[in-house]
């Protein structure tokens, strides 16, 4: 994939404003340059992932399997791996936007697109700490909410698209 123009142009003006920083407020720039670099640091693991993911997806999985597991004809087994895929996925959701947009290239629906996103919210690190504060009956009832209403934004999302 070739930048194009306007990529570049905002590189540049990136990096120039860096310089002037560095120029004007030296001490400002190293922290700024700290923070960066430990957000970095903290995101490269999961966008390593995702490339991994999207390289192995290229390699073996073939747009008619996509199609038959999450195209237009997919069923509750598609909204299974959606959810689940969500659910397990890990990182800044922006990261995982560049796999959505391959798996749509090769014919995932809208409304699976929609329900990974939002199956998200259930953070699996997370669960102990939340059965710990508010119990096993209240974090049940979340994580079954937030399944359900991944799928009802799904097939809303699903609905809007096909209007447009």
């Amino acid at each position: 994939m070739r930048p194009t123009s306007g990529s570049v142009k905002f590189l540049a003006v990136v990096v120039a404003l860096y310089i002037l920083l560095a120029l004007y407020d030296f001490v400002l720039f190293q922290n700024v340059l700290y923070k960066f670099t430990e957000l970095f640091f903290k995101v490269a693991p999961i966008l390593v992932l995702v490339f991994v993911v999207m390289s192995l997806l290229n390699l073996y999985l073939q747009p008619g399997t996509v199609k038959k597991m999450l195209g237009t004809r997919a069923g509750p087994k598609g909204w299974a791996v959606a959810m689940i895929g969500g659910v397990l996925s890990a990182g800044p959701i922006y990261m995982w936007y560049p796999l959505l947009e391959d798996l749509k290239e090769k014919g995932m629906k809208d409304s699976l697109a929609a329900a990974f996103l939002c199956a998200r919210a259930i953070k699996i690190p997370l669960l102990p700490m939340m059965i710990y504060y508010f119990g096993w009956t209240f974090t049940a009832t979340l994580c079954i909410s937030i399944l359900i209403f991944s799928v009802i934004g799904g097939i809303i999302v699903e609905q809007l698209v096909k209007s447009e």
